[in-house]
Formats: C-alpha cells, sequence, structure tokens
C-alpha cells in the first residue's frame, strides 16, 4: 500500500499530472505574490526603522518582533472576520479567492521582512557610521552603501520569507476555503488528501515542498558562502 503510494506518487511528480501541476501553479503563484507584495512594503519600513530614530521606535521594532511569532490560524482567523460578508470589508467580496490567501500570507510575512532586514541595515550602520562621519558622506549616499552591503543578507531574508509563505496552511485554509480549481495549494490539498487516505497525491506534493525547502536551504548556503568570500559578513 505505501510502496503503491510512493510509486504513484512519483509518477504524477514525474508526468506532472493535470490537477497536480494546477495545484503547484496556484500555490507558487500566491507565494510568490505574497512575497513580493510583502518586499515592497516590509523592506522600507526595515529600513527606516534601521536608520532612523524616533519616538516609539523601540516599541515599533518590538510589535514587528512579536508579530514573527504569529500563530497563522488566528492570523487567518482574523483575516476571516474581516473581509466576511459581515465583516468591515466585506464589499471587497474576497473570501475564499486566492486574494484572500495571499493578504492572510502578507500578514505573516511581513513582519518577518521588517525585522531581519531593520536588524541587519542597523548593525551595518552602526559599524560604518562613524567611516561615514569622518568622509563627510550623505545620508543617502550612506543608506546605498549599506544597503549595497547587505544585499546578500537581504536576499536570505527574502528567501526567508519564501519560505514562510510556500509552507503557510493554517492561514490559508481559513480564507481560502480550499476550494478545488480555484484555492486549493499543496499545504491545504496535502492536508485534505491525507485525511481522504489519497496518499499518492499528498506525497507527491511533499515531495515538491521538500525539494523546494531543500533548494532554497542550498541558496542560503550559498549566499552567506559568497558573502563571507566578500567579506560583507
Amino acid at each position: 500500500m505505501i510502496l503503491e503510494s510512493f510509486t504513484h506518487a512519483f509518477d504524477l511528480v514525474l508526468t506532472l499530472d493535470k490537477d497536480f501541476f494546477e495545484i503547484l501553479l496556484l500555490s507558487m503563484k500566491v507565494s510568490f505574490l505574497s512575497l513580493l507584495l510583502s518586499c515592497l512594503v516590509g523592506l522600507p519600513i526595515g529600513t527606516y526603522l534601521a536608520i532612523k530614530n524616533f519616538w516609539g521606535r523601540d516599541t515599533v521594532i518590538i510589535i514587528f518582533n512579536a508579530m514573527m511569532g504569529l500563530p497563522p490560524v488566528v492570523v487567518g482567523l482574523i483575516v476571516y472576520l474581516l473581509i466576511s460578508r459581515s465583516g468591515p470589508f466585506g464589499w471587497l467580496g474576497v473570501l475564499y479567492t486566492p486574494t484572500a490567501m495571499i493578504i492572510a500570507q502578507m500578514i505573516l510575512i511581513i513582519p518577518i521582512i521588517v525585522s531581519l532586514t531593520a536588524q541587519i541595515i542597523e548593525e551595518i550602520n552602526e559599524e560604518y557610521k562613524d567611516l561615514f562621519k569622518s568622509l563627510v558622506i550623505s545620508s543617502h549616499k550612506a543608506l546605498v552603501a549599506c544597503l549595497y552591503d547587505a544585499r546578500y543578507s537581504i536576499l536570505t531574508v527574502i528567501l526567508a520569507g519564501f519560505g514562510r509563505a510556500i509552507s503557510e496552511v493554517g492561514a490559508v485554509i481559513i480564507v481560502g476555503g480550499n476550494i478545488d480549481h480555484l484555492t486549493r495549494v499543496m499545504t491545504t490539498t496535502i492536508a485534505l488528501e491525507t485525511s481522504k487516505g489519497n496518499l499518492s497525491l499528498a506525497l507527491a506534493l511533499g515531495i515538491i515542498l521538500l525539494l523546494i525547502a531543500l533548494i532554497i536551504n542550498l541558496i542560503l548556503i550559498s549566499l552567506k558562502t559568497r558573502a563571507k568570500r566578500r567579506m560583507y559578513v
């Protein structure tokens, strides 16, 4: 039984079964869009928190750090209450759509992007602050230098955000509904098919998720090695 499931799972992966490919494509689409939008929001906020001193800055950083540990099911519940028909944003009509899943994932990814980016840029800024002052470098050029110096570390942060997005199940299943041919992604399909006893499809998607995790880790190791060689970390 188990051996047959594994054999069928590999067949699904190698032949790119239509339903299998549809689920995979939607998963990547939702995850990449969530990551892109989260980076557009999170990177500027993280950089601003790193280089600017203002009243309440530490509190804001603490809030974002705490949000990194948000339970996905709680995020899903909050988004559900906001965009349901009786919620304040119910008029948007995005419940049980990929848009709702992207919103939920963004809430989970943005704190990661903001917190880690702020930490990285702040450390580099502190390291070079005296040098910039001695060379009378403008704040704009100093910021550009910090961002350039942190580019490998920021890429690592982005990959960490993608890892969170692609592996998410709790929030997306609440706001997406796991509807076939509409909001069914890899993680929610694995949960559903396992409960139904359809191990072949669940294993096939699990294999893809493991491959994605392996690729992300290989890229992270490669970036860290490259950064150390260039003395950026």
